[in-house]
């Protein structure tokens, strides 16, 4: 399944220019676009602004700022270099955080156990400060740790398989 803005549900609400808000470290997120982009700024309040914007403004707003030449974002009064694991990190963090957002939860749930793709991103993290396979792995990591967790509590099971 193909995920991008202009297409059918579900997948169009799981891009990152849906409107699926969450919150990021105490920071309101229209949309993981709109966080992505506040990457870009290293002053913490415009970041809270960029964070406030959906789709295709959150992407304009961060389309001009020069981060590839030397790899560095920010988030809170921090630099974070685009190729480190402090990124993954905070990749990981920002789509757990979606997570919890019940619509985007019911749509993730509603592929069923499609391979999630998207085809109009980009591969190199030179290019992008989200790849396609940063994107739709997280995705799909999310889907798998959400069904487990349902299963666990519906029929009572620990992680480990045993009976509650």
């Amino acid at each position: 399944m193909d995920i991008k803005s202009k297409t059918e549900y579900p997948a169009n609400k799981l891009s990152n220019f849906a409107p699926n808000p969450f919150i990021m470290n105490g920071v309101k997120c229209a949309s993981m676009e709109g966080f992505l982009q506040s990457l870009k700024f290293k002053n913490p309040d415009m970041q809270k602004e960029v964070c406030k914007l959906v789709g295709f403004a959150a992407k304009k707003k961060g389309s001009k700022k020069n981060w590839k030449r030397d790899g560095i974002l920010y988030w809170k009064d921090e630099e974070i270099n685009r190729f480190s694991q402090e990124y993954q990190t905070l990749l990981d963090k920002a789509f757990d955080s979606l997570s919890k957002n019940v619509k985007f939860k019911r749509a993730l749930l509603a592929t069923g156990y499609a391979q999630l793709t998207h085809s109009i991103g980009k591969r190199s993290m030179k290019e992008t400060i989200l790849t396609k396979v940063e994107f739709t792995s997280r995705l799909m990591r999310m889907r798998d740790e959400i069904r487990s967790k349902m299963v666990s509590e519906t029929f009572g099971w620990t992680e480990t398989g045993q009976k509650i």
